[in-house]
């Protein structure tokens, strides 16, 4: 009962993020990496988000709804100022952080930033304990600052239960819209009854819940095996203003192939995760980019119903099928494979995986574009799959048979 008197305290309410966020994410690609005299093109530092906009803005990204350029952690001094206020580490961000928002606005973008709910950030910066919750909240807001995450380095379980709904109180309370990112629930081990959904969903907008993501096959695969296990509490947890994020999407790195490319950007789409790219976009390839610019594919991900999908298949010859429920009666379905050996053949219907009886679809291969029209709930079907690849099919109802 007192949890459930405290909830209306607790709401975040800021109409935000109704669907997932989409933009580029600095960590997983430039991580900590400080040292501008020696590489001055890969540190963090205010050129890399400047040239980063750049990219964003003119590239084509920002019109597909990459809005988001979110600085991660080690943009800050070493210390506060003598007020008490975090400032930015003036050799790398001699202009500050306001001017890189003003940078980043001017070109119909929205700057993401960093904190952490403790004495120190992750990387050994200074962290917003719980006496600064709200000083940090305010100067975030005068900066002009549009997303938060608010990362839990060197807190206490009973420090991020207090902090975490403080932070959101303190980013209404500024009157700025900030989409606000917990990492919360990783801390806790991601599952109940360390982790209330309900609660979450009040406080934050969206939140990491399992491992960092590094650049590599076998880190995609742990996150989609932990996510599909345990996908009963997380799925429904998931909708307009509160995500479940996976973690930034590696496309365009070192470690994955084509192939792992491309289904890692339909499993995090099926998921409903967020979007946030950590890459070079200043280099990326051109297959790496019609991956990352697939239009159908986006607008599943920005779905407005904003249903997380759910692992329905897991077959023996190492096959998996994903689906997500989508608005007007539409659904995506992801045939995955784990297998290492050749591609795959792989009979099934719309029957086996459970679709409603009597109708007719439409299909759309996400990534060929290839249609397929008249296809029967009963109608039995095959799709080839690439070892550790996807098929896609977007599919949408044209008529019921009983008609």
């Amino acid at each position: 009962l007192a949890l459930a008197l405290a909830l209306p305290a607790l709401a975040l309410e800021n109409g935000l993020a109704l669907t997932p966020p989409m933009g580029w994410l600095a960590w997983e690609r430039f991580r900590c990496n400080v040292d501008c005299r020696a590489d001055p093109r890969n540190c963090i530092s205010e050129t890399l988000f400047f040239e980063m906009a750049d990219r964003l803005a003119e590239d084509g990204w920002r019109e597909l709804g990459y809005k988001y350029i979110n600085i991660d952690d080690c943009w800050s001094a070493k210390q506060r100022d003598a007020a008490g206020r975090l400032v930015s580490d003036p050799e790398r961000f001699p202009r500050g952080i306001k001017a890189l928002a003003d940078y980043v606005h001017a070109r119909g973008l929205k700057l993401g930033i960093y904190g952490d709910l403790g004495t120190l950030t992750c990387g050994g910066y200074p962290g917003t304990t719980l006496d600064r919750v709200e000083q940090d909240a305010q100067t975030f807001a005068e900066w002009g600052v549009d997303m938060l995450k608010l990362d839990g380095c060197y807190s206490s379980g009973e420090e991020q239960a207090k902090g975490y709904p403080e932070m959101a109180r303190a980013l209404n309370a500024t009157g700025r819209p900030i989409v606000y990112s917990c990492s919360w629930p990783a801390y806790q081990g991601g599952l109940p009854p360390r982790v209330n959904y309900t609660v979450l969903a009040e406080v934050c907008n969206l939140w990491r819940n399992y491992d960092d993501i590094q650049d590599s096959w076998d880190s995609v695969l742990s996150i989609l095996d932990w996510f599909s296990e345990h996908q009963d509490v997380l799925q429904p947890a998931a909708g307009p203003g509160h995500w479940n994020d996976p973690d930034m999407l590696i496309i365009g790195n070192f470690g994955l192939s084509y192939e792992q490319s491309r289904s890692q950007m339909a499993l995090w789409t099926v998921m409903a995760a967020p979007l946030l790219m950590s890459t070079d976009l200043r280099t990326i390839s051109p297959s790496a980019k019609e991956i990352l610019q697939n239009r159908l594919m986006i607008q599943i991900n920005q779905d407005p119903l904003g249903i997380q999908g759910r692992r329905i298949v897991k077959e023996k010859s190492h096959i998996e099928v994903f689906l997500r429920p989508l608005s007007r009666g539409a659904s995506a379905l992801v045939f995955f494979s784990r297998r290492t050996d050749m591609p795959f053949l792989y009979n099934t219907s719309l029957a086996k995986l459970h679709f409603p009886e009597d109708a007719v679809y439409e299909v759309q291969d996400v990534y060929s574009g290839k249609i397929i029209s008249g296809l029967k709930t009963g109608d039995s079907f095959s799709v080839v799959i690439n070892p550790s690849g996807v098929v896609m099919w977007y599919l949408y109802p044209t008529a019921l048979l009983a008609q």
